[in-house]
């Protein structure tokens, strides 16, 4: 797993879109990990956004995320007939990218090490360009990001995502 920063690059329109939708998201007390957007040859766009907060996301955080953004994504696709789905990020998520890991600090995480061909499970306390800091049996360890293979959120933690 390699760490890579958020690009904001206009060039890249898909990254420059999930820009954009952040500083509305954030308003409501969440945060965007993930927003993949797909072109239809019919003319139409669906987006999936995947949002996360602390605690637990319902149906009705979904549902004000879709409203708030909406009129956002009819400006950047006019004319064009847009699928919008918002979820969670669920309870035992798979951590795509690197980037993903600030948006867990303080959350269990387990990550499956290349080094030691074996999970380690710990509370997520830090993070920066080169590695995440876990709390493992009160002690800290550092984790490399090349020799994280795999990485979720450890559903046994008690907090729903």
């Amino acid at each position: 797993m390699q760490y890579t920063r958020r690009k904001t690059d206009i060039r890249d329109p898909d990254r420059h879109l999930a820009f954009s939708l952040e500083p509305v998201i954030n308003g409501l007390g969440m945060s965007l990990v993930e927003l993949n957007v797909f072109h239809s040859r019919r003319g139409g766009v669906q987006i999936k956004a995947v949002v996360y907060k602390d605690g637990i996301i319902g149906t009705e955080d979904c549902s004000r995320v879709h409203k708030s953004i909406m009129p956002r994504l009819e400006l950047s696709f006019p004319g064009q007939d847009i699928h919008l789905e918002v979820s969670s990020t669920g309870i035992d998520r798979l951590i795509k990218e690197g980037r993903e890991f600030l948006h867990y600090i303080g959350r269990s995480i387990r990550c499956y090490r290349t080094d030691i061909s074996d999970w380690t499970e710990g509370e997520l306390l830090s993070v920066d360009e080169e590695k995440i800091v876990l709390r493992v049996e009160d002690e800290e360890m550092a984790l490399l990001y090349n020799i994280i293979a795999k990485a979720r959120l450890n559903a046994a933690s008690g907090v729903g995502g």
